[in-house]
């Protein structure tokens, strides 16, 4: 059976061999990169399932690795990096990472991104029908959410929006990105339309609005509908 192979980007020692033995200690494949450079030529030569990627690498900044891997690959990106600046978790979701993780970070949490960012991958790849994550239900030949087997009577653009982030579960969506694909590339950049949209959805989905437990927001980032 073919194990998943990963790539992690990390020029630190103690680090990248952290990283490494978790990630073998629980049945992956890992190939390591120091360098931008080197980066590029095993993402390409290897075709990893996914990238780990630091983005204070010596030779080219991380964001230009990813814009790089972006023109020609879609396997999951995720950023692991000292950096919690919210403008450049922006720029690295905008640009096509499918989660951010910011350093120190522990086992079960760097895991868990994994397994959701190889689950969208192949949940792209095989368009299911049917969304489910704790009694909501997203029927996207049907255009039907259900709670709980009832039907939520939501209006054709709360509908979009949850279909949406139903089919990026478990990743950060960006405010932009979402405008982008809710009203088009020349939309205004303004969220004051989807945060309205927002809290109604969340009332008549979430038992309690204000401590949701389907759709998150990140705060100055994005939305992120809960998974399994």
């Amino acid at each position: 059976m073919h194990k998943t192979l990963i790539l992690i980007v990390e020029d630190e020692d103690n680090i990248c061999s952290f990283i490494e033995t978790t990630l073998k200690a629980n049945n992956y494949s890992v190939i390591t990169a120091k360098k931008a450079s080197d980066a590029l030529s095993m993402a390409s030569s290897y075709t990893p399932d996914l990238m780990l990627l630091d983005l204070g690498l010596p030779d080219m900044d991380g964001i230009e690795v990813l814009r790089q891997v972006r023109s020609w690959s879609v396997m999951p990106v995720i950023i692991v990096s000292a950096r919690s600046d919210e403008a450049e978790k922006v720029q690295t979701l905008d640009l096509g990472a499918d989660d951010y993780i910011t350093k120190p970070f522990g086992t079960s949490e760097l895991l868990a991104r994994i397994r959701t960012a190889l689950r969208h991958s192949i949940r792209v790849a095989t368009e299911e029908a049917v969304f489910r994550v704790r009694g909501l239900s997203v029927d996207f030949a049907k255009r039907q959410v259900l709670l709980n087997g009832a039907e939520v009577h939501l209006t054709q653009i709360e509908y979009k929006i949850v279909s949406l982030l139903a089919k990026h579960a478990g990743r950060v969506l960006t405010y932009d990105q979402m405008i982008a694909e809710l009203w088009g590339p020349y939309a205004e950049k303004d969220n004051k339309i989807l945060r309205v949209n927002m809290a109604n959805i969340r009332r008549k989905i979430e038992k309690n609005p204000a401590a949701p437990q389907y759709i998150f927001t990140e705060v100055g980032v994005g939305y992120r509908l809960a998974e399994e």
